[in-house]
């Protein structure tokens, strides 16, 4: 009898064939969001899982799932996944690192160009039939080319970011916990500073560290108050690593020139008073959606799920202890 799995989310028809291959497959095609109990439901007989970030998979979870052996993300994050319980419960897990992050520094110019050259206010200014010619002082933004970049996690996808800063000639600052190879800077064309001067000198602040306790709110309102009052801070990393509320207060009072966001706390419920800025620009959670991304996001959920159940070994397992 073949191991039976759960697909929690609407995927791709060549996931589910390729899944088909090795297990009895149930999938959640409607893609409507299962509750807690809806999970837990269908998790109940099942040896494996492929989630996404909608999912929480904690210690309640796995006390109602006795079968379940593997747990397979389709995102580089995992916060949604208690790595803790799941291996006391001897629950294997993985993400997908590595196939999003050009996808994802391609997504973070194009925040950093539409929220310093304003493009969707300009646009939104368009569509409402507002344009009545050209004038000298229309829309003026910030120039990119020559700013200094802020890169706050010069991981593999901060690393993406900082070179396609390059065509900018733009100077490039990171801050990491620990400061990276003399290699890995000159490729980058990246200098190392401490967080408070990276806070105070760069024009444009992009954040690529991922979510956890140490990160949550790793951005408030006294790194805010140390940034340039025309700064841009632009997050596709995770909501929870900016205080929404103290960037809000700064954005009122005029403290930070504007920001582009793809993610939020508490999201998709994000805090309205973002749709009222002109200078910030907004999107849904999608800089990783390119078609070819996303499609290589589930394969590789998926293999990690068929290797887990079936030799014990994910290519990317994050909880070896497991």
């Amino acid at each position: 009898m073949r191991p039976k799995v759960l697909v929690t989310r609407e995927v791709f028809d060549e996931t589910l064939e390729y899944l088909a291959r090795f297990f009895e497959v149930e999938s959640n095609q409607s893609d409507a969001p299962l509750t807690p109990a809806q999970l837990a439901d269908r998790l109940a007989d099942k040896e494996g899982a492929l989630t996404t970030l909608s999912e929480r998979v904690d210690a309640a979870l796995l006390a109602q799932c006795p079968t379940l052996k593997a747990v397979c993300n389709i995102a580089v994050g995992f916060n949604n996944i208690d790595l803790k319980a799941c291996t006391e419960r001897g629950v294997m897990a993985t993400n997908t690192p590595g196939v999003l992050d050009d996808s994802t520094a391609d997504f973070t110019w194009a925040l950093i160009l539409a929220t310093a050259r304003r493009v969707t206010e300009s646009e939104a200014w368009l569509r409402a039939g507002q344009w009545s010619g050209w004038k000298l002082k229309q829309f003026l933004g910030t120039d990119v080319h020559h700013a200094t970049l802020g890169i706050l996690g010069l991981g593999r996808i901060g690393q993406a970011v900082a070179r396609r800063a390059r065509g900018f000639d733009m100077t490039v600052l990171y801050h990491n916990t620990r400061r990276l190879s003399e290699e890995v800077e000159k490729s980058c064309h990246a200098a190392y500073v401490s967080m408070d001067e990276l806070l105070a000198r760069a024009d444009i602040l992009t954040l690529h560290v991922p979510y956890s306790p140490a990160t949550h709110h790793i951005i408030g309102a006294a790194q805010l108050a140390k940034m340039k009052n025309m700064a841009i801070l632009i997050n596709a990393a995770r909501g929870g690593v900016v205080d929404d509320q103290d960037l809000i207060e700064a954005l009122q009072q005029g403290r930070i020139g504007g920001a582009g966001l793809d993610v939020f706390e508490n999201e998709p419920k994000l805090d309205q008073r973002f749709l009222g800025f002109k200078n910030v620009v907004l999107t849904p959670h999608i800089a990783s959606s390119s078609e070819t991304t996303r499609r290589n996001m589930a394969m590789l959920a998926a293999e990690n799920l068929v290797a887990a159940l079936t030799t014990g070994k994910p290519p990317n397992l994050l909880n070896p202890p497991a």
